[in-house]
Parts: C-alpha cells; sequence; structure tokens
C-alpha cells in the first residue's frame, strides 16, 4: 500500500483540527510521523499485519475537540476515511480499535499485538534524547531562563518518565524505553558534573 496519500491526509487533519499545542515549537503532524516510523521498527522486530500498524499509527491522533475524547473522535475520523478510499472492512475495524484504545496505556487488557506495537511506539515518542530538546526549548520559553532550570525541567521529566516503562506492552519496546533512560541519567550526572 502506499501511504503516501494517507500521510498527506494526516497532515491536512491536524492542521485542521485546531489542537491547541502546548508549545509553539512541539507538532502534532511530526509527532505522528514519529510514531509512525517507531511502529515501523516494532513491526519488523515483531511481526504483525503492517498496513493494520502504519495505517493506525498514521491516523491515531487525527482528531481533536475540546468536548470529545481524542481517541474516540480519531478513531472515527479514521474509520469514516478508510472506509471512503475503499479500505476492506476488516482493516478498517483493526484499526478503528486500535486507535480507540491507543491511550490505554495502563490497561491490563489483552491487546493484538498490532494495538501492542502502536501504544509502544507513542510511548517511546517524546522520551529519551528528544526529550532534552523538549525541555531545553521550553526552559529557553520560560521567564528569566536558564541552564538551571533546563537542567532541574529535564531532571523531573526523567523522574516523571522512568517508571512509564512499565507501560510497555512489547519487549523491544521496553529495552528500547530502558536504554533512554540510561542515556538521561549519563546525561543528567554529566550535566551536573558541568553545571554546578
Amino acid at each position: 500500500m502506499n501511504y503516501s496519500e494517507v500521510i498527506d491526509f494526516v497532515k491536512k487533519k491536524t492542521a485542521e483540527n485546531n489542537r491547541p499545542a502546548n508549545y509553539p515549537f512541539r507538532s502534532r503532524f511530526e509527532h505522528t510521523m514519529r510514531v509512525y516510523r517507531w511502529a515501523i521498527r516494532l513491526q519488523a522486530k515483531l511481526g504483525g499485519n503492517l498496513d493494520v500498524i502504519v495505517l493506525a499509527a498514521l491516523l491515531h491522533d487525527v482528531g481533536w475537540d475540546e468536548e470529545r475524547d481524542h481517541a474516540e473522535l480519531s478513531a472515527e475520523i479514521a474509520v469514516e476515511y478508510l472506509d471512503s478510499i475503499g479500505m476492506d472492512p476488516d482493516t478498517i475495524t483493526k484499526v478503528g480499535e486500535i486507535i480507540m484504545f491507543h491511550e490505554d496505556k495502563d490497561s491490563e487488557r489483552d491487546f493484538s499485538l498490532e494495538a501492542k506495537i502502536v501504544m509502544d511506539a507513542d510511548l517511546l515518542d517524546e522520551v529519551g534524547a528528544i526529550e532534552v530538546l523538549w525541555d531545553a526549548m521550553a526552559a529557553a520559553g520560560m521567564e528569566e531562563p536558564s541552564y538551571k532550570k533546563a537542567y532541574y525541567r529535564i531532571k523531573e521529566y526523567y523522574r516523571t518518565n522512568k517508571p512509564k516503562i512499565k507501560r510497555c506492552k512489547t519487549d523491544p519496546a521496553r529495552t528500547e524505553y530502558a536504554k533512554r533512560m540510561q542515556l538521561l541519567e549519563s546525561y543528567i550526572y554529566q550535566l551536573e558534573r558541568e553545571l554546578f
């Protein structure tokens, strides 16, 4: 399947849905593309239906409304879109279900392999090296920005994100998440040596 048309649709929908960016540098479309790339990497290690995984990863955040759950709305938009391009009903159902539940990362439910992969790809985004970029850019936007403000933010998000490894549904994602936490531990240690 050629995913370029789906990517164009996602780019258009994420631009139109008016989801407020909590930071001016944070792009929902770029997040989606990173999730898409991680989903492909995980699928290469674990298997599963590539089309279902890719379509769910690409369409997982297309919906936004202040009054509705974004996963539910994204699932509706995805189902409607996939039907409009003639996707087979079984694929549409699987993609819709994955999107509907992609935020339930703490659930003990027995998800399909495809759902686990998409959930893990979503979880892996913005944790690790990219987290340092985010925290540094966010600190730069604070009143009286400083290296120390960035350091404290990096350290705080490391502390809150480290236990989230338990949300990983697959071993490759858990391994990747642990590597990222080790990277952050080393980075924070080095930063402390240079700042203090």
